[in-house]
This record gives structure tokens, C-alpha cells and sequence, in this order.
């Protein structure tokens, strides 16, 4: 054995990918000091895919003061590469709903016009392309205040500006883009987004994520209904349909936001990923890939990091070990889609705080155990 490759997530409230790498690494080398090790972070475009992806590729953290989602400022940031072409953002990071206390979420007036500033802060470091994480929202005015802060006007019948948040699209008369910002028409824009809800609907943006975002059942029938109408607006005025691409509710309506106003494609978060830390080149001469999360269960299947390292791996015919904090009775369906063994990296019976609090030592731990096995069956 000659090469592996370690690509695992983060390990939620106990690792950064890069710490989980770290220890994985750590607990290889002591059985196996001789092989030559690639540590690749990963994510699958949500909380932490920016830390990982500045981390994969040498590049840097750019802090920006926006407009969070209630109106105020707040301290954000975005990724810049190391290719110092590309740009990621995460969504929450401006607009996102741990930003707002429990007692002031409110979809009717929270905004994502931070989101917009963190996109113009990018393309004031004259990026090429923009990867936007659209998870984890505290808003549901379907990327308007992005827009806004862009440049674009949304206008009520009198000529005015709307106000923020998903009540203020009740009043939208008329979309003028004339000010939008021109520089990003020569930007590719990829969106990380894992979910298919259309933009309104039982299963839109409002109904099924409205609740978590403070918002009644009377004014979800309410956001609803303004959703619908911004993307009839959007119809009329900019010949885009947009209101029942899946993915399109994500985030409060931002996925349509994106699709309507700039030069945006929705795709998984994982491949994103993928393609953006070029993990392909790193597998295809590997002898052996360890991927990880902080749990593995019956989502995992569905596009979560392990999987995505586990199907780029087998393009190559290399085997995948992935570990986990946690299992669930349902982890064994990961076999099925290229993940070949899994190691749980908590000892035995302890509290969740302790587990968290040792993660670093499980992981290390786990990872030399896992050497050990190999270097039982390595040959040459």
C-alpha cells in the first residue's frame, strides 16, 4: 500500500474536516508511517463546506460586515480559493436562521439582502465563478433582498422600494434589473443545494420550512401566496418560470432567486465539492480512501459527503472506509453505494458532551485501529 487518501467531513460541534483529517492521518501513520498520505476536506455544500474548501486549496477567509437577516449589522464571511478565481459562500452565514434569537424569527421580516452583500464583496475580488451554500436560512423572501443589494429594484405600484422580508412581496408591482450589478453576467454561478421542494406548494419553501423559521400557520398560507406572486412578477417581467424547478424552495425561495436574477445552475452540494477540490485526481491512483461524518444513517445514502467520496472512489476500483460518531440502525445501506466498511470512533458508553469533547483522540484512535487491520493483509 502506497497512497491513501483521507476526505472526511466535519465531525458536527467536535471537528472541522480538517481536524478530523488530521487525526485520521495521525492514527494511520502510527502503524503505517510509510505511506504517502493526501488529506482532502470535504463537505456536501452546507455549514462548513466554506472552512473546508479554503482548507483544501490554500485559500483564504474573507470577513465582510453585512446586513443580517433582521436588518442589522453582522459580522459574515465568505471563501476565496486557492486559485483566487473562485468564490463560496455560504447563505447562513449572512442570512442564516442561528443568527436570529428564537424569540425575534420571523420569515414575514427577515431578509437575505446580507447574502446579496456577500456576493458583491466576491465579485469585488474579481472572482470568475461563485459557489453558493443555500442552506440553513432564517428568510423566506425568495432571495429578494439579495437582489436588492445587488442593484435590482423591486418596485410597489407607487415606485417605491418593497420592504424587506417575505411580507413586503405582497406589494411587489414591477422588477427593474437597468442597475443591477453588470459584472455578474461574467460570472458562473453553481448553487450547493441538496433539497427538490418546489418554490410554493404543500411541499414549498413556506410550508414545510416556514415553521422552523418562526413562522405561524396563518402566515405560511400568507408567505405562500406572496411566493406565488413574486414568481408570477418574475414570469411577466424577466420571461423566467421559475416557480416549480425543484430546489427552487430552498432556502426561502432563494434557489429561485438565484435562478431568476443571476446566471445560476442548482446543483448537489457534494459534487460541487468534489469537482471544486479536483478529489478525482487525488482517488485515481490511491490504494485506499477514508471518508467520515459525524453520523451515518438513513440520509447519508442521499448525497452526504461519505457517499459522494465513496462514488468518485469506485470510479477507480478503490476501496472506501468510512467512520462515524454515531450509527443508526440504517448505516448498513451504505454498503450498497461504495462505502465497503464502517467504524464507529466512540469507545463505548458515554455521554454525547464526552464524546464531543474526545473527538479528536476517537477519531485518532479509530483511524490506527483501522491501520492495524490493513497492515495485517498489506502486500509489498
Amino acid at each position: 500500500m502506497k497512497k491513501i487518501v483521507i476526505a472526511p467531513d466535519s465531525f458536527k460541534e467536535s471537528l472541522t474536516a480538517l481536524e478530523a483529517a488530521n487525526a485520521i492521518e495521525e492514527g494511520l501513520k502510527e502503524v503505517l508511517p510509510d505511506v504517502q498520505y493526501v488529506k482532502i476536506p470535504m463537505a456536501d455544500g452546507g455549514e462548513g463546506t466554506v472552512q473546508s474548501l479554503v482548507d483544501a486549496t490554500a485559500g483564504t477567509i474573507e470577513n465582510v460586515t453585512v446586513t443580517g437577516p433582521l436588518g442589522e449589522e453582522v459580522e459574515a464571511f465568505y471563501g476565496l480559493l486557492g486559485d483566487g478565481k473562485t468564490a463560496v459562500i455560504e447563505m447562513a452565514a449572512a442570512s442564516g436562521l442561528e443568527i436570529v434569537p428564537m424569540e425575534k424569527r420571523d420569515p414575514m421580516s427577515t431578509t437575505t439582502f446580507g447574502t446579496g452583500q456577500l456576493i458583491a464583496a466576491a465579485l469585488d475580488k474579481g472572482v470568475e465563478r461563485m459557489i453558493i451554500g443555500i442552506g440553513g436560512s432564517a428568510t423566506n423572501d425568495g432571495g429578494a433582498g439579495m437582489v436588492q443589494a445587488l442593484g435590482g429594484k423591486l418596485l410597489d405600484s407607487q415606485g417605491a422600494p418593497i420592504p424587506f422580508g417575505g411580507a413586503g412581496l405582497a406589494k411587489l408591482d414591477r422588477i427593474d434589473l437597468s442597475e443591477l450589478d453588470q459584472r455578474l453576467s461574467g460570472v458562473k454561478v453553481d448553487v450547493a443545494c441538496d433539497v427538490d421542494n418546489p418554490l410554493t406548494g404543500p411541499k414549498g419553501a413556506s410550508s414545510i420550512y416556514g415553521p422552523q423559521k418562526g413562522a405561524t400557520a396563518e402566515q405560511i398560507i400568507q408567505l405562500d401566496s406572496n411566493l406565488a406572486h413574486f414568481a408570477e412578477v418574475i414570469k411577466r417581467d424577466l420571461g423566467k418560470d421559475i416557480k416549480d424547478i425543484p430546489g427552487a424552495g430552498a432556502a426561502g425561495g432563494l434557489g429561485a432567486g438565484l435562478l431568476a436574477f443571476l446566471p445560476s445552475e442548482l446543483k448537489r452540494g457534494g459534487e460541487l465539492v468534489i469537482e471544486a477540490i479536483k478529489l478525482d485526481e487525488a482517488v485515481s491512483d490511491a490504494d485506499l480512501v477514508i471518508t467520515g461524518e459525524g453520523g451515518i444513517n438513513h440520509q447519508t445514502i442521499h448525497g452526504k459527503t461519505p457517499i459522494c467520496v465513496a462514488r468518485t472512489a469506485k470510479k477507480y476500483g478503490v476501496p472506501v472506509i468510512a467512520l462515524a460518531g454515531s450509527l443508526t440502525n440504517e448505516y448498513k445501506n451504505v454498503h450498497n453505494h461504495g462505502i465497503d466498511a464502517v467504524f464507529s470512533i466512540v469507545p463505548g458508553a458515554v455521554t454525547l458532551e464526552k464524546a464531543l469533547e474526545h473527538g479528536y483522540e476517537n477519531v485518532k484512535n479509530t483511524a490506527r485501529n483501522v491501520a492495524a487491520v490493513v497492515g495485517m493483509f498489506r502486500k509489498g
